[in-house]
């Protein structure tokens, strides 16, 4: 596989991971997803995942409904490691090497997050996912895909989600919505695309990373996205 990129930085949807049921975890989904990321593996591309916790909490929803905010995205954290755990093990029944990481110290089931441990296992060929966002509340796995993308040195962040790129509005309401194949960060901030939220838009903007939206369940949409194919949409600054 000729990739045009040689380390990337694979976010996630949680709710991906329920298979459409809402809630929990499909294993027939997180087999296919892992069969792509294996699959870009074995290719040589180093590969770090962040996964969402949609599936079980998220913390801003909890928070309307009257829990105290911090303690709810703790919830969402300790959710993420469920999909981690889950993502792990089947990639490694792909025959994939992995490492989990996490941002919340949780030492029978995962490492700490380590930056440069990190790398190293990406130059090993492992995969390694994320955990726990970024250890603190009010922070979206969104702009942790950021962080760690930057922290890790990915050439790019590629946002899995269960639509096939960014619309001016919600395509699955609106039959009428029109579809980005480019945008700019600045647009995507004006206009309050749901893309994801500000703080990861503009940590990415600042610092030049390129993001791509697809459709993770569309089979092989991993490997277009790190060969470089024109699917779904590009956000950077300009549409190469």
């Amino acid at each position: 596989m000729a990739a045009k990129y040689e380390r990337v930085l694979l976010k996630l949807s949680g709710e991906a991971f329920s298979g459409g049921q809402g809630l929990g975890v499909d294993p027939d989904t997180v087999s296919a997803i892992a069969r792509q990321i294996a699959e870009v593996a074995r290719a040589g591309v180093q590969v770090a995942v962040v996964v969402g916790g949609g599936n079980y909490f998220r913390g801003a929803q909890l928070s309307e409904r009257g829990m105290d905010r911090s303690r709810a995205d703790y919830m969402g954290m300790l959710a993420t490691v469920m999909n981690c755990l889950a993502l792990q093990d089947f990639l490694e029944k792909q025959g994939v090497e992995t490492r989990v990481q996490t941002a919340i110290t949780m030492g029978q089931v995962a490492e700490p997050y380590i930056p440069r441990r990190a790398i190293r296992h990406l130059e090993k060929g492992r995969v390694v996912i994320f955990g726990a966002g970024l250890g603190a509340p009010f922070f979206s796995t969104d702009t942790c895909a950021a962080q760690r993308a930057l922290e890790i040195g990915a050439q790019v962040l590629l946002k899995a989600t269960r639509v096939d790129g960014v619309y001016d509005s919600d395509p699955r309401t609106n039959p009428d919505a029109v579809k980005f194949d480019w945008l700019d960060y600045n647009e995507v901030l004006q206009r309050g695309l749901k893309v994801a939220d500000a703080t990861a838009i503009s940590l990415c903007m600042d610092n030049d990373l390129p993001i791509v939206v697809f459709d993770l369940l569309a089979e092989g949409n991993i490997a277009r996205a790190v060969r470089g194919e024109k699917i779904g949409t590009l956000v950077s600054r300009s549409d190469d």
